[in-house]
C-alpha cells in the first residue's frame, strides 16, 4: 500500500500563452496558468461562482508541445503533481504551489491530445466524425464512441 499520494487533475482554460524557457543545462520548461470555475447555490438559493488560478509547469518534450500548440483561452486537462516553491524576497518568505504536468490533454479541438512523446494530430477528413484518436506514450488506439455503453 502506498504511503503517500500526490496527484492533481484540473480542467479549464489557459489564462496566458505558455512561456518556454531553457535551464542552464538545456532542459526545456514551459509555464502557463489555467483558470477553473466552480458554481454553487448558497443557502438562500442565490447562484455563486468562484474562479481559481493554477500555475502549471511542463518539462521536456511535454513543455515543448504545450508551447507549440497551446495559447490563451484553449481548454485543457492537466494531470500532474503538486509542488511548492519557497523563497525569500525583501525579507519576506514567499510560497507558490504549482502543478508539475505529467500529461496535458487539449480539449477544445476534436481528436487532439498530447503526451510527452507525441505531437497532437488533427483528425483527418477521411475519419468518421464519431471516431476519437487517443495518443498514448506507448501505442495508438482508435475508439469508436458508438462502442461505449454510456
Amino acid at each position: 500500500m502506498a504511503k503517500s499520494f500526490n496527484q492533481a487533475i484540473i480542467m479549464g482554460n489557459l489564462t496566458r500563452d505558455p512561456e518556454l524557457r531553457s535551464t542552464p543545462g538545456g532542459q526545456q520548461v514551459a509555464s502557463f496558468a489555467v483558470a477553473t470555475n466552480r458554481t454553487w447555490n448558497d443557502p438562500s438559493g442565490e447562484r455563486k461562482e468562484a474562479v481559481e488560478f493554477h500555475e502549471v509547469v511542463a518539462w521536456g518534450k511535454l513543455g515543448e508541445l504545450a508551447a507549440q500548440y497551446l495559447s490563451k483561452g484553449r481548454k485543457v486537462m492537466v494531470i500532474g503533481r503538486l509542488q511548492t516553491q519557497s523563497w525569500e524576497k525583501d525579507g519576506v518568505k514567499q510560497r507558490r504551489t504549482e502543478i508539475v504536468a505529467s500529461d496535458i490533454n487539449f480539449l477544445d479541438a476534436p481528436g487532439m491530445t498530447a503526451s510527452a512523446s507525441e505531437a497532437p494530430e488533427p483528425k483527418s477528413a477521411s475519419k468518421k466524425s464519431d471516431d476519437v484518436v487517443i495518443k498514448d506514450l506507448d501505442e495508438d488506439a482508435k475508439v469508436n464512441l458508438d462502442d461505449i455503453p454510456f
